[in-house]
């Protein structure tokens, strides 16, 4: 079993916390929090052994998950590289593109693994209908969530639209040709709400749009490809698949057939899969340290994390452009 160890305990800490102690891949060594107060209540409430520094705590480990607030991603990552620790790192990878590029020169110069915590990689629905995403031309997704002032440190775009970013990057095979975007700041010093538009080399065009001031929340995202309409709730876990084929010649009386003004007839069919319900976070957690064990790579890699962060740098630098 690996050992490992947590820096941060607040709300996603905690989680990690509770998954890594009860995996059997890991052995929970302990945590670290700056907030010393919350780090005794921690302790005292779960049992969990509190570490007074972090260099304590690195030492102890094989594997260090950071759960920090994303500013001190990077200053995290390189103490825990320097003791040529496996690191695990929460969304967004990092600050800046230069600290998460940084971050991956280290690790691998050390032979390393990092994994950064996309977790919408591991949403049952998105898995359900991943493998039939092929070659997608338009993409649209909405995530929106209720008020909520964790995550207000950095914009609407770090806080959630990367996780959309990240999965769009994950199934458009063609690099960003060019990105627009608006964000408006409502409540936060920071845009609360943004509208992204991003284009690829190969025609694909992407429209995310994310709110943390909605009074509902939503999580879905809908994928358009020839002969498929593809939607993916990633807040309900559901999916749809809808796809269309030749129509035969003699349609049945169910069948349902739709003509164009050339007069080709397509036969519209559903193909949804089933879902399997699963624990997102323990099983991106439990991925890794496969990955480590086997000297694989994770499915989440850093260098999937640094373009993320890129394409959200692009965005949130058109917000600045537009001021």
């Amino acid at each position: 079993m690996l050992k490992a160890g947590v820096l941060g305990a607040g709300h996603l800490g905690k989680i990690h916390l509770r998954l890594l102690n009860q995996s059997d891949k890991y052995e929970l060594v302990g945590f670290y929090d700056a907030d010393k107060t919350n780090a005794k209540k921690v302790e005292a409430e779960f049992g969990y052994t509190y570490f007074s520094t972090i260099e304590a705590l690195i030492d102890a480990v094989d594997m260090v998950d950071i759960v920090t607030p994303t500013l001190s991603h990077n200053e995290c990552a390189l103490k825990a590289i320097a003791k040529r620790k496996h690191i695990f790192i929460e969304k967004p990878i990092a600050k800046t593109v230069e600290e998460a590029e940084e971050i991956r020169r280290l690790l691998a110069e050390h032979d390393l693994r990092g994994q950064v915590g996309h977790v919408e990689r591991f949403n049952p629905a998105f898995i359900g209908v991943k493998d039939q995403i092929e070659n997608p031309m338009f993409i649209e997704a909405h995530r929106l969530a209720e008020f909520n002032p964790r995550g207000t440190d950095v914009p609407v775009v770090l806080d959630l639209m990367i996780h959309d970013i990240d999965i769009i990057l994950s199934v458009v095979n063609s690099k960003v040709k060019h990105v627009s975007a608006s964000g408006v700041s409502v409540i936060s010093d920071t845009p609360d709400i943004a509208n992204a538009r991003i284009e690829f080399e190969n025609g694909c065009v992407a429209n995310l749009t994310a709110s943390r001031i909605s009074l509902k929340n939503m999580r879905k995202t809908r994928f358009f490809q020839k002969d498929a309409y593809i939607s993916v709730d990633f807040l309900e876990k559901k999916c749809e698949v809808v796809k269309m084929k030749d129509a035969p010649e003699i349609p049945g009386d169910f069948d349902m057939i739709l003509q164009n003004a050339e007069g080709i007839k397509k036969q519209i069919y559903f193909d949804n899969p089933e879902i399997s319900n699963n624990n997102a976070i323990l099983d991106e957690l439990e991925t890794f340290a496969n990955a480590i064990n086997t000297n694989t790579k994770p499915i989440v890699t850093l260098h999937d994390g640094t373009e993320a962060l890129r394409v959200a740098t692009m965005i949130i630098n058109q917000f600045l452009d537009n001021q």
